[in-house]
């Protein structure tokens, strides 16, 4: 019997041997869970911090070779407004043509013009391509000059008024031909206001420097 074996026990229960069995204590699993955890979070933090350090000594943006492109801002300077070049009613004659069955239009409607400013040409009927076939208020015809110019301004005083250019035309005169629908010109004031908006200054966009 072993020194180790207790008085009165033996059988299965003997211990063999002249040496003690060693106790180990239990794993800490818990404690080692809390250690990973908390190394990930500081490794976060420092991570964190380092974006934060890199948008302080960048001013926030990032390098040419990181940044996406984007669009060029574009704004309109204060040089870059530049008023239309429309030309002003006394600038511009008027051929007043009355295409419908009521006698007095192109007279009444021409006299009008004049007192609008506009400089008075042919008054009397419209030719035969154009009697009683203009089933609106009225038809504007102009060369192919006029169109962005001198039709736009005659246009402010008929503003539901079809509008054509003839190519084939050489001078710089309009027609007004007075149709069916014709009623009246338009309102005067309404007529300046709409002359003022055109011939406006308007903003001309710039490209921001560095785009």
């Amino acid at each position: 019997m072993s020194m180790l074996t207790p008085p009165g026990m033996g059988g299965q229960y003997r211990i063999t041997g002249d040496k003690y069995p060693r106790m180990r204590p239990p794993r800490r699993r818990g404690r080692i869970a809390v250690a990973v955890v908390a190394s990930v979070g500081a490794l976060g933090l420092i991570g964190w911090g380092t974006l934060q350090l890199i948008d302080v000594f960048t001013d926030g943006h990032h390098t040419s070779a990181t940044r996406t492109p984007a669009a060029c801002e574009v704004k309109a300077s204060p040089a870059a407004i530049q008023a239309k070049a429309v030309p002003k009613p006394a600038q511009i004659t008027v051929n007043v043509y009355n295409a419908t069955t009521r006698s007095g239009l192109a007279k009444t409607t021409a006299d009008e013009l004049k007192k609008r400013g506009f400089k008075i040409g042919d008054v009397g009927n419209a030719a035969k391509e154009y009697d009683k076939k203009v089933k609106g208020s009225g038809l504007l015809l102009g060369p192919t000059a006029a169109r962005d110019s001198a039709l736009p301004v005659l246009a402010t005083q008929l503003t539901d008024a079809d509008r054509r250019t003839d190519a084939t035309r050489k001078n710089t005169t309009l027609d007004l031909i007075i149709g069916d629908g014709f009623k009246n010109l338009t309102q005067r004031v309404s007529a300046d206001q709409a002359l003022t908006a055109l011939s406006a200054p308007h903003p001309t966009a710039t490209p921001k420097k560095g785009c």
